[in-house]
């Protein structure tokens, strides 16, 4: 039963059900109350738990948090970052009261992070994905929430707790590329692909993800071009295919991978139900993305070569095209980038080559 109660110039609803914890929340004015007594009537009766802003847990924002991903379609991969990150966030603040959440408390966690060994930009993430959960799913429970990790980023900043990610700018030189090459035709028991997939990674500006998520129906033979499923987005998760262009000779490498047919049991059961995943006969590279990190560090370190990762090939791809005359929008259709801001980070010229470019078009203009 709802009691509804003028507090001064406020209206203060309050619900109260037996069996069930007392529940209250002010207004401007009394409909509002009303109106939101009714709405919590109407969730008890169902069966629901309802939140109070006084008394909800950190634990119980996470775990409603999940479930609301997962009632709308959009749930939180198993071992995905994001997985592994909620997890953190309720094993630490599992008891804490949401409403009480302190600058000291979350201090205190990112301290305890830095001395694991995590960074600046990884205990940064940790903190934003804490104020998406207690802003969104506060928001659906209709509870005020204070916004506990906006007040202590200012303190966070200052003890050097978190930051933003560092622009990388390492691109591998010829002789590198040449080391690493190197290694592999001295090392064939390693995947005979690998070598391939550099090349294609090292002209099309792939990520390592959308590289060995391309499948054979992907490809366009007709225009060589290749389609990129669910591309990452800033917005949009899921559904941003994109065709891409295979640049060079990156259309050829692709079609000399072997191919095997997909088992006709299989397919038969795709046809009835889309939902089971692809076959591994569908990908044109057909083993373990892990798999091409650690061969690929493997040859760095065997050569020598220091501090660069898998993933930089996409920064010497988007650099060598621009070096090569491309203009950004043509650039931005080879690495999907939406924001030029964005494609800039991924952009690290040679200057003696745009000094070359330079002297070049000063001898034309003579």
């Amino acid at each position: 039963m709802a009691s509804i109660l003028q507090v001064g110039s406020r209206w203060r609803a309050q619900v109260r059900k037996r069996g069930q914890k007392s529940i209250a929340k002010t207004f401007r004015t009394k409909g509002a109350a009303e109106a939101w007594a009714r709405s919590v009537e109407v969730e008890i009766d169902k069966g629901r738990n309802v939140a109070d802003a006084a008394t909800v847990k950190v634990g119980e924002l996470i775990r409603k948090y999940r479930e609301t991903r997962e009632e709308s379609g959009r749930p939180v991969k198993p071992k995905s970052n994001e997985d592994y990150i909620l997890q953190r966030l309720q094993d630490e603040f599992e008891s804490d009261f949401a409403a009480q959440l302190t600058t000291q408390r979350i201090v205190q966690f990112a301290q305890k992070r830095k001395k694991s060994g995590a960074g600046g930009f990884t205990v940064d993430m940790d903190i934003s994905k804490l104020g998406t959960v207690m802003r969104h799913t506060g928001s659906l429970l209709g509870l005020t929430l204070p916004d506990a990790t906006g007040i202590a980023r200012p303190t966070l900043h200052h003890l050097n707790l978190i930051e933003a990610g560092k622009r990388r700018e390492r691109r591998p030189s010829p002789d590198e590329i040449e080391k690493i090459f190197a290694w592999f035709v001295e090392h064939p028991e390693r995947e005979q692909a690998m070598p391939d997939l550099l090349r294609v990674a090292m002209q099309c500006a792939f990520r390592r993800g959308e590289l060995f998520n391309l499948r054979w129906d992907d490809i366009d033979a007709d225009n060589h071009l290749a389609l990129v499923r669910d591309r990452k987005h800033p917005r949009q998760k899921v559904g941003n295919n994109e065709w891409i262009p295979l640049i060079g000779d990156s259309f050829e490498v692709i079609m000399r991978q072997p191919r095997y047919p997909v088992p006709e049991a299989y397919a038969e059961k795709r046809k009835v139900d889309p939902t089971v995943p692809p076959h591994k006969n569908e990908f044109i590279f057909r083993f373990n993305k892990g798999t091409a990190s650690k061969y690929f560090k493997q040859a760095c370190d065997a050569k020598g070569i220091v501090n660069l990762h898998l993933h930089d090939l996409r920064h010497e791809a988007t650099s060598a095209l621009f070096e090569a005359g491309w203009q950004i929008p043509e650039v931005a259709t080879v690495t999907g980038h939406k924001d030029w801001r964005n494609l800039k980070r991924y952009t690290n010229l040679d200057p003696a080559q745009v000094a070359k470019k330079g002297r070049l078009k000063l001898i034309k203009a003579a």
